[in-house]
Formats: C-alpha cells, sequence, structure tokens
C-alpha cells in the first residue's frame, strides 16, 4: 500500500467536499507560511528519531506498534474534518461507522446483543464497564486478579468501590478455589477475568470463572483490552490454535472490554467496551439541551462516560476492517503469525544453555531469564538488567527488550532451586506483536544468545 498516494487522496476528497460549499476567506490569525513552518519542521522531525523502531522485528520491548497504513490514512483524512462522535451533530458519518465496527468487535465475541462504544483507551473501557457494575450492585466489591491489570484497582479507588485482588495458580491465572471462597461471602458484584494479562499474556478460565459466578449470582467482566483479538485463533487449526473454552464463554459474560489500538492495527487511543445487555445504557442517562438536536436516534454520548471523541478513531477502524476484518481469514492471520512466533522463540529458549523459559508463552509475550552461577534472584535480576541495557546501546545490531518484576513467591512456584536472597527479581520479556516477528524469531534469539554470553 502506497502511503503518500493514499493520504494524497484523502487530502483531495476532503478539499473537493470542502469546495462545494460557498468560498470564504480564512481569518488571518490562522495563517502560517511554507518558510514558518519549514523553520521549525527539521527540528520537529529530528526530535521524533528519539523514539525506538517501534516498527522494527528488533523491537519487542512493550505493548506497542505503528497502526496499518489504511489505519493512519482513515484517521488523518477523517481528522481533516475532525468529527466529534459524542453526538450524531458532531459526527454523522463516523458516527455510523463508529456503530458499525462496535457490531463487528460484538460478533466477533459472539454476542447475540450488545450495547457499545469506542472508548479513547482500555483503561476507560475498564472504568466504563466497573461503572455499570457499581450501579447494578451498589455497595458489593469488585473481585480480579493479582496479575490482573493495576486499572482495575484504581479504577475502584475512583468509583469508590472495594477492589479485592485474588491470589493466582502457578501459571499466573486466577485461583478458582480461592475466588469461589471470596463469592461465598457475598461481598463482590463483579468478577474481572483476564483474558491475556499484560505481564505474561495469561488467559484466566473465563469458562470456569463464568460458572463460579453465576454460581453465586455476581456478574463477570472480561478484560480482553491485549488479548481480546486473538479470540480468532480459537477453535482454529494449525500451531497457532487456542483452545476454545475461554473464548467462548465471553459471549455469556456481562461485558467485555479491548483495545483496537493494540492488536487492531490502529493509532492511540481506541478503545472499545462492550455490554451483552444493552439496558446498560439506562446507566447513562444524562440532559444535555444543546447537543442531541438533529437525530431522534440514539447518539453515542448517551452511552457513554466521555463526551469529545475524535470520530477519526472510528474511520480508522473502519477503513481497516473494510481491508482487514476481524476475522480468523482477516486479523486472525496476523494474529497466527504473532502466536507462531512466540511459540518459535519459546522453542530456541527451551533449547538454550544461556537462557531460561520462565513458563510457556500463551499468545505473544515470551518471558526467560538468564542462566547465573549460582542461581540466585540477585544474579538474575542483575544478568537481566545487562542484557536489557546491552541490547539498546548496541548501535549496530540492536534489540529493544522490557523487563517484567516477578517476585519471590511466582519464582518458586515455577522454578526450584533458585535461591531467594532477595524479594523478587527483573526477568526478560519480548513482546512480539508483529507478524513480522515470526521470520525474525532465529535472529532474534540468536542476538540474546550473544547478550546472555556477554
Amino acid at each position: 500500500m502506497d502511503l503518500q498516494r493514499w493520504l494524497s487522496r484523502g487530502v483531495a476528497a476532503i478539499e473537493d467536499w470542502q469546495e462545494s460549499f460557498a468560498p470564504f476567506e480564512r481569518d488571518p490569525s490562522l495563517r502560517v507560511s511554507d518558510e514558518q513552518i519549514a523553520s521549525v519542521f527539521e527540528d520537529f522531525t529530528q526530535r521524533l528519531r528519539e523514539n525506538y523502531p517501534f516498527f522494527h522485528p528488533s523491537y519487542a520491548g512493550q505493548m506497542l506498534k505503528p497502526p496499518h497504513p489504511a489505519a493512519v490514512v482513515g484517521y488523518l483524512t477523517a481528522m481533516l474534518v475532525n468529527p466529534n462522535n459524542h453526538a450524531l451533530d458532531g459526527g454523522p458519518a463516523t458516527a455510523r461507522m463508529e456503530k458499525e465496527v462496535v457490531a463487528q468487535l460484538a460478533g466477533m465475541f459472539g454476542l447475540a446483543t450488545h450495547l457499545g462504544h469506542l472508548t479513547t483507551s482500555g483503561t476507560i473501557a475498564n472504568l466504563e464497564a466497573l461503572y455499570v457494575a457499581r450501579e447494578l450492585h451498589p455497595g458489593s466489591g469488585v473481585a480480579y486478579s493479582e496479575e490482573a491489570h493495576y486499572t482495575h484497582g484504581r479504577m475502584c479507588g475512583v468509583l469508590g468501590v472495594e477492589g479485592i485482588p485474588v491470589g493466582v495458580d502457578a501459571a499466573g491465572r486466577l485461583d478458582l478455589a480461592a475466588l469461589d471462597d471470596l463469592l461465598a461471602t457475598g461481598r463482590i458484584g463483579t468478577v474481572v477475568a483476564t483474558a491475556g494479562t499484560t505481564g505474561l499474556g495469561v488467559i484466566d478460565p473465563v469458562h470456569e470463572v463464568l460458572a463460579i459466578a453465576r454460581r453465586h449470582r455476581v456478574r463477570v467482566h472480561v478484560d480482553a483490552a491485549y488479548g481480546g483479538f486473538y479470540t480468532l485463533l480459537a477453535g482454529g487449526e494449525g500451531r497457532a490454535a487456542l483452545d476454545e473454552a475461554p473464548w467462548r464463554a465471553i459471549s455469556g459474560c456481562d461485558s467485555v472490554v479491548v483495545d483496537p489500538h493494540k492488536h487492531g492495527l490502529q493509532p492511540y487511543g481506541c478503545g472499545a467496551v462492550l455490554f451483552r445487555d444493552p439496558g446498560a445504557g439506562r446507566f447513562y442517562r444524562h440532559d444535555s439541551p444543546y447537543t442531541y438536536f438533529t437525530s431522534d436516534e440514539l447518539h453515542l454520548g448517551e452511552i457513554s462516560l466521555e463526551c469529545s471523541r475524535a470520530g477519526a478513531a472510528a474511520a480508522a477502524l473502519w477503513l481497516t476492517f473494510q481491508l482487514l476484518p476481524p476475522t480468523p481469514g482477516g486479523l486472525g492471520q496476523v494474529l497466527a503469525a504473532c502466536r507462531r512466533a512466540a511459540l518459535d522463540t519459546a522453542e530456541l529458549i527451551d533449547a538454550s544453555g544461556r537462557l531460561v523459559l520462565f513458563q510457556p508463552p500463551e499468545l505473544d509475550i515470551v518471558c526467560y531469564f538468564p542462566v547465573t552461577s549460582p542461581p540466585s534472584l540477585s544474579a538474575i535480576d542483575d544478568a537481566s538488567g545487562r542484557m536489557l541495557a546491552g541490547g539498546m546501546a548496541d548501535r549496530a545490531d540492536p534489540v529493544f527488550l522490557s523487563t517484567l518484576q516477578v517476585p519471590a513467591s511466582g519464582f518458586a512456584r515455577r522454578h526450584a532451586g533458585i535461591a531467594a536472597d532477595r524479594d523478587g527479581a527483573r526477568i526478560l520479556r519480548s513482546v512480539l506483536m508483529k507478524p513480522e516477528a515470526e521470520s525474525h524469531a532465529a535472529g532474534l534469539h540468536a542476538r540474546l544468545e550473544r547478550l546472555a554470553a556477554g
């Protein structure tokens, strides 16, 4: 896809639309000459070079990557109009696009009915889900795994709701027995199950969580911000296929969050929240006498805690989904390559004499640590830090990783014989969320081996 060509087409299309209205003079206060912008643009582009190469397969650090070119074209073209999807009169075209892509997301999760919208982030999407949970069960708490994203504890604080972390099993999944005991106390109104933790990429057993919660008449919210699009691989064929059970159970849960700005190939920020019961919209009801005046149809701002939201985000996702739909044969192929990259990397680490796999990957995040002598948490932490810094500092052949802080108890569950001479240690973490990581896996591993060798 020729990005420059289609950006030019987008600009031309908007200019043609603008010329269909009566001409007018731009106010002189807004004018900027080419000479003026030239004087600062060079500095601007040089500053952007300070970023890490998120686009390159050598970057396996954090959960980010550039958006797909189609998303860039969709976003920038719509941004020239600058629609606001809070109300239909603020963005009639992009509001319709948003409703269409939200319906596609609901279909991806198998929701027969839904109410939902895009958000500026997964954090806000989770806030909205927990807000509705509070309204449905006032005075009740929210339970979530110790490995769940920190946003749940933070948002419980914002909402004035008791947030209770639940222990995890040896693989980092929500401990079902501990959850059952907690729900038996009657303190909990909603359980959060995570489909893809941000540390290890672990999938909670959503189907089993749902069964326990329903027995105690408790709601279930699924935080699939990171891993949600991996539902496209559930029950598929080949090495990348995932177990169907937890993913199919999402359709029976009460709400789910997913971030298109992660595996949906979108620019920041683009999250989404979906409720299985459209009746959840009653908790958003409000009056805005100067806003909702062009249509009796439901405005997106009437089912959202946020007010102004970029219609360009909906346009970008709509255009992307037209080309790479959220289906096994569309975006599923992108995710399959990422998962195969993680499985390949795990196999290489397993065969290594210098690196140890922390635990098998479930999605596209691989965690591991260097072999040390003696095998102690302090030695592992120091060696992980050296590898991280060494990879980033090598200008000729850089590699960009991240670290994960693991408590001593997490090591003890998985790797006996390591001296717990401190409370925890950093291990190395590769996020292989670009499909190019599959063809780069062997090269990346060779680079890790050299770093581990010192």
